[in-house]
């Protein structure tokens, strides 16, 4: 089962929106290094809405294995080395197994698992980042098991577990104020209903300035 459910978590696609002026250099600072009579940067304070982040996992499979993953987060740039926000996990997926000697289905499981938690990064440098994600899934299971010629029995079992993601990634610019970004995650806590089964969560994604 856990083997199934580490599935569903690999991520198909991955788009973060963010304000990308906090991934570059201070280029502010780099002018005044050269023009010490340059005027003084005027600053924006309390919120600002440019340094609202959106964006989250989105992905889709079908076959034998179809998995449907919804997962938005949004966040807050509070300066050039801290940002962190919210997340919400929504994700559906199925399994078939078969008979060894047919095309008939023997086994059917099905997944439901809706959660979500905070998050936080720290960007040592501009391309680099490191990730602290504490969140909470619940996971609902439906398996059905075909018993041909004889009627197919249904179990379903719905448990919860939590996770706490650490690690780290990277931030490539691409372009303009763009960046291809790629992190590595692993659940510290491995909970016994953990989706993520002693496996390190993989993610690449963009950053896309607004």
């Amino acid at each position: 089962m856990k083997r199934i459910l580490t599935l569903l978590f690999i991520v198909l696609a991955a788009t973060e929106v963010s304000n990308a002026q906090f991934y570059k250099t201070d280029t502010v600072k780099q002018r005044k290094r050269y023009y010490a009579d340059e005027p003084k940067q005027q600053t924006t304070k309390g919120f600002d809405r440019s340094k609202l982040m959106v964006g989250g996992i989105f992905g889709m499979a079908f076959g034998d294995y179809t998995n449907i993953n919804i997962s938005p987060m949004a966040g807050y740039r509070f300066n050039e080395y801290i940002a962190a926000g919210v997340n919400v996990n929504f994700q559906f997926a199925q399994t078939k197994y078969y008979y060894a000697y047919s095309n008939d289905v023997s086994d059917r499981y099905k997944y439901t698992i809706f959660g979500g938690g905070l998050w936080g990064r720290v960007y040592p440098v501009p391309f680099l980042f490191l990730h602290a994600q504490p969140e909470y899934n619940s996971i609902a299971e439906k398996h059905t098991q075909y018993n041909d010629p004889n009627p197919s029995r249904k179990f379903t079992s719905n448990y919860g577990a939590p996770s706490l993601l650490l690690g780290g990634g990277y931030a490539q610019p691409i372009g303009g104020n763009s960046a291809f970004t790629i992190s590595l995650l692993y659940d510290v806590i491995q909970d016994k209903n953990s989706p993520y089964n002693n496996q390190p969560l993989f993610q690449a994604g963009f950053n896309i300035g607004l």
